[in-house]
């Protein structure tokens, strides 16, 4: 995750000129920003640019906040804040339940939101640095700094390759199946792809796994996914 100082925020909101306005107004506070206007296209660029931090509408057409924010939970913890001229108690729980992290109602003081946006990535950065650092037996993975060793060596890996390890290290003896991983690593548009998450796995398991023909770390439910093993 980038420093507060600097991270890349994704602006997502239907309306031209309140995207415009927050690109101005979250730029000028020295953040990237990148925005969409759709659930859907928000969806791709979550995928495509992994955004430290999504400052969200609620109402679009189409697919609305709540689902956005569902459909995002389903494949990332990245960070949500909504930002929803409907501040009722049950839209903001609702939002909430979905996966949101934080609520702002509009009209809101740029104040307000500068310190909310800097709180929450606080939070998720404290949340990251925690556990950066997950060993498996023989493999150690230090995520804030992306490397991988195995049995003390260095080992290099793909982007791709990468985000898969990622993805199931850090969800321990957890099924993930073959959508959910696909989606994590390539977006919502490959979910279907099948053949390269075999490809994928082959080449990860290939570079981490003592025995790669008898893998113990990264295995195989028949027809549903994969679960990494930390204790094999």
């Amino acid at each position: 995750m980038h420093p507060v100082e600097s991270a890349r925020i994704l602006v997502v909101d239907d309306d031209l000129a309140v995207r415009d306005a927050l690109r101005a107004l979250v730029g000028g506070w020295g953040f990237a920003v990148s925005t969409a206007a759709s659930g859907s296209s928000a969806l791709e660029a979550a995928s495509r640019d992994h955004p430290d931090i999504v400052i969200l509408d609620l109402v679009m057409p189409g697919m609305d906040g709540i689902t956005v924010c569902q459909r995002l939970r389903e494949w990332s913890r990245v960070p949500i804040v909504v930002l929803s001229a409907r501040g009722e108690e049950p839209q903001k729980v609702a939002a909430l339940e979905a996966g949101a992290d934080d609520y702002v109602t509009k009209p809101f003081g740029p104040g307000e939101l500068r310190a909310r946006i800097r709180a929450t990535l606080r939070r998720e950065q404290s949340r990251r640095e925690e556990a950066s650092v997950i060993t498996a037996g023989h493999l150690v993975v230090d995520l804030a700094a992306r490397h991988v060793l195995v049995g003390g060596n260095e080992v290099h890996l793909t982007r791709a390759e990468y985000e898969l390890l990622r993805v199931l290290i850090t969800n321990p003896d957890r099924v993930l199946t073959h959508a959910f991983l696909l989606r994590s690593v390539l977006g919502p548009a490959y979910e279907d792809a099948l053949e390269s998450l075999r490809t994928y796995i082959k080449q990860l398991r290939r570079k981490i796994e003592p025995d790669p023909a008898r893998p113990r770390l990264i295995v195989n439910e028949l027809g549903v996914g994969y679960r990494f093993v930390p204790d094999a």
